[in-house]
């Protein structure tokens, strides 16, 4: 069976390849250069394409063109605490980021006869995103199969199989399927370190310690939570 997998060198998307490559599918990782804010999280995504002897494809779409969110545009990453994170749209939403997402991935499939479509979105813990809600992957399906040649003939299925785990459950799968989470990026900036105080960084400490774990990366600084965390259970940061 062959399967695209939509990889962006965060927790998420490499904790869904390597699910799909545990179900038996054959994986072609796909990354997207989108003109995001900086290139380390394209840098991890080769990485563990790398670990997994996987050929990683990128394809190269400007959405700095368009601009409107922190990430394609000079607009200033927000720094807030885990309790004002909410469903509200946050400004480091992509416009129709997902949709073009899915979009380009099943042009690739329809190329290589892949009738599976896997994302790693996350309908719990995450920054309130319009298109990780279940009923955006379930209409973006039914469009797929209605506007594509390989669709109508085949149907694609698209494969969201992290949609209702929280951050805490993603890290604990991912464990035990060995994902090298140290190879990871989810932080907005691109500095050497992550740095621990952006939404996908508070999201990401927050998941490792409901998971009873801890993060393999390196942190700029760290939330209280965490460092109250660390300080309970004896680890050093």
């Amino acid at each position: 069976m062959n399967a695209v997998c939509l990889i962006s060198g965060g927790l998420d998307s490499p904790t869904v390849m390597a699910y799909a490559i545990k179900m038996g599918y054959k994986v072609y990782p796909l990354s997207i250069n989108y003109g995001q804010r900086h290139s380390k999280e394209l840098n991890s995504s080769r990485e563990i394409c790398r670990y997994y002897n996987l050929d990683l494809k990128i394809l190269n779409i400007d959405l700095r063109q368009i601009g409107g969110s922190a990430l394609t545009s000079d607009i200033e990453v927000p720094e807030r605490s885990l309790n004002d994170i909410s469903d509200d749209i946050p400004v480091t939403y992509v416009p129709a980021r997902n949709t073009i997402f899915l979009s380009l991935a099943a042009a690739y499939a329809e190329t290589i006869n892949a009738k599976y479509i896997f994302i790693g979105a996350n309908a719990i813990d995450y920054s309130g995103y319009p298109d990780c809600r279940p009923e955006f992957f379930n209409a973006m399906n039914d469009a797929l199969n209605l506007g594509t040649e390989f669709g109508i003939k085949e149907n694609f299925k698209i494969m969201v199989p992290l949609q209702y785990l929280s951050k805490g459950d993603i890290i604990k799968l991912g464990r035990r399927l060995g994902v090298p989470y140290k190879l990871t990026w989810s932080c907005y900036n691109g500095r050497e370190k992550a740095c621990g105080k952006c939404d996908s960084c508070l999201l990401r400490l927050k998941g490792f310690m409901d998971a009873n774990d801890y993060d393999d990366i390196e942190y700029e600084s760290y939330p209280d939570f965490y460092v109250e965390y660390c300080k309970r259970t004896g680890h050093k940061l």
